[in-house]
């Protein structure tokens, strides 16, 4: 027994041994992760990731590794982020802090996080989107609002952000959004920008209609209490036509309220018509004239810079359909001209006028620039006082056609039962109608039995054949026979009394 106890601590102690050399061995750790320093407890963090989600924080951990390019404090219950808290993350690039309690940001909460591309705030408390807020985020291409308590959003809030791609405000309590602020090239990348799911009651025609069309295509409205009217009828019904997403990927989620104070009246406008049906494509729709306009050629069109802009040193320039600026006065020959309120004035419009002008309103320090096009459209005076329809011109002529014929088979005079009184012997019916065998489709007969009839609706003959004081034909004298080699047309000499039938169709009977 003691002798088995002691093998078997022998064993053990060897085993340990064997142990502590393995782990001592060069390399022995090469195949492990390394903890980054500073890793925040519970959290997980890799080389360039620090997930400290779904772990109860109420306060930003002090301890953050520099070199995260990824945050994700989602799922905690954060209500407050401290002032330059990101200074100790010089290379964030995406930091999420969904499904939080954050009510408001400080005026330096973001300031650090020059380089942040992505911000997901999503599902927190935010009230207001202000100014402040994410002015400082200059290379910010994603933000995710949606799912919050937003009830106002400063007009300034999104100038600074030159590089926003998406911008989801989806699920808030807006009942009015600045449009104006979105307009022009401060935001020249933006593809995206979710409205939908809000309290928006109306919106602005005119400064919807302006926007870029590239905002228009992800510009997303469906589901929101909108007041039913042709002027937001015809805007989505154009946006229907021109095939933008922001329609066609949310086609029956579009409605409207059909009376203000009946919340279960929606009509899903795009869907069903039926009472848009009165709606001209005028009646209601401000933003047909700054959009598009039509001029006769040789008149005069002035077209407004319609920018929204209250800027009153703003400066404008046109672009011409030939990408030429147009500044003020206006060219070298007179016929374009700007107003120094931005208008601009085509003189004796020509067909090459044609095309879209596009205005920029440009600020006194170069910082407000907005862009506004308009679609210029030259026609042709219409020829004559009155336009006939085509198909009335062709039943017209059919009509008077079929009279004329009527007039040339019925009313023709024809004595052809005079020219049998003066033939001694019956004759041939064809012999009062010689003439008219010219033009028939069927050649006339001959008596003669050397003669041959052609079958062919151009008959060329050799001579002239004479014609006898009885009405019969005769062969001509030897004498008289041509040369074969120089062939006349035919020609019979026609009775006085029956000229009348050489523009028959038919052969008339005697």
């Amino acid at each position: 027994m003691h002798t088995q106890a002691g093998a078997h601590a022998l064993w053990k102690r060897l085993g340990a041994l064997l142990v502590i050399l393995g782990l001592a061995a060069p390399g022995s750790f090469s195949s492990l992760p390394a903890i980054p320093h500073g890793c925040p407890h519970g959290c997980i963090c890799t080389a360039d990731l620090l997930s400290c989600a779904k772990q109860g924080l109420r306060q930003v951990p002090a301890a953050l590794p520099p070199t995260a390019t990824t945050l994700d404090l989602s799922h905690n219950d954060l209500f407050q982020l401290h002032s330059r808290w990101l200074a100790a993350l010089p290379r964030l690039q995406a930091l999420r802090l969904s499904h939080n309690r954050i009510t408001d940001l400080s005026p330096q909460a973001l300031h650090n996080a020059t380089a942040l591309r992505h911000l997901d705030m999503s599902s927190n408390h935010l009230r207001a989107v202000e100014k402040h807020y994410f002015e400082a985020l200059l290379r910010l291409e994603e933000l995710l609002l949606y799912n919050n308590w937003i009830v106002r959003v400063d007009e300034q809030a999104f100038v600074q952000l030159s590089s926003l791609q998406k911008l989801y405000l989806s699920w808030n309590n807006l009942t009015q959004f600045p449009f104006s602020s979105m307009q022009g090239l401060n935001h020249p990348n933006l593809t995206t920008l979710d409205l939908s799911t809000n309290n928006l009651s109306s919106i602005p025609i005119e400064e919807v209609a302006a926007l870029p069309a590239y905002i228009q295509n992800g510009l997303y409205l469906h589901n929101n209490p909108l007041r039913c009217d042709c002027a937001l009828y015809q805007m989505l019904l154009q946006w229907q036509q021109r095939q933008l997403s922001s329609v066609q990927d949310f086609l029956e989620e579009h409605t409207c309220t059909a009376f203000a104070t009946m919340a279960r009246s929606l009509v899903r406008f795009l869907k069903y018509r039926k009472i848009f049906e009165n709606c001209s494509l005028s009646q209601g729709s401000p933003s047909a004239p700054d959009t598009h306009a039509t001029v006769l050629v040789g008149d005069t069109l002035l077209i407004n810079c319609n920018t929204s802009t209250a800027d009153v040193s703003a400066t404008y320039m046109w672009i011409s359909p030939r990408h030429e600026p147009i500044v003020h006065p206006g060219n070298s020959n007179g016929t374009l001209e700007v107003y120094r309120n931005g208008s601009l004035k085509i003189t004796a419009a020509k067909p090459w006028h044609s095309g879209v002008y596009a205005c920029l309103a440009i600020g006194k320090h170069h910082q407000l620039n907005k862009m506004h096009e308009v679609n210029v459209t030259i026609h042709y005076p219409t020829l004559g006082g009155e336009s006939f329809s085509t198909s009335l011109t062709t039943l017209l002529g059919c009509a008077v056609s079929l009279m004329l014929v009527f007039v040339y088979l019925y009313l023709t005079p024809c004595r052809c039962c005079q020219c049998s009184k003066k033939a001694a012997a019956p004759s041939p019916p064809q012999e009062c109608s010689a003439q008219s065998s010219i033009l028939s489709t069927t050649p006339p007969a001959t008596d003669g039995p050397s003669r041959k009839i052609s079958t062919s609706r151009h008959v060329v003959f050799l001579e002239p054949i004479k014609e006898a004081h009885s009405g019969k034909i005769r062969l001509p004298a030897s004498e008289d026979i041509p040369d074969a080699k120089n062939p006349k047309f035919l020609q019979i000499k026609s009775d006085s009394e029956s000229v009348s039938s050489v523009f028959s169709d038919t052969p008339i009977m005697s």
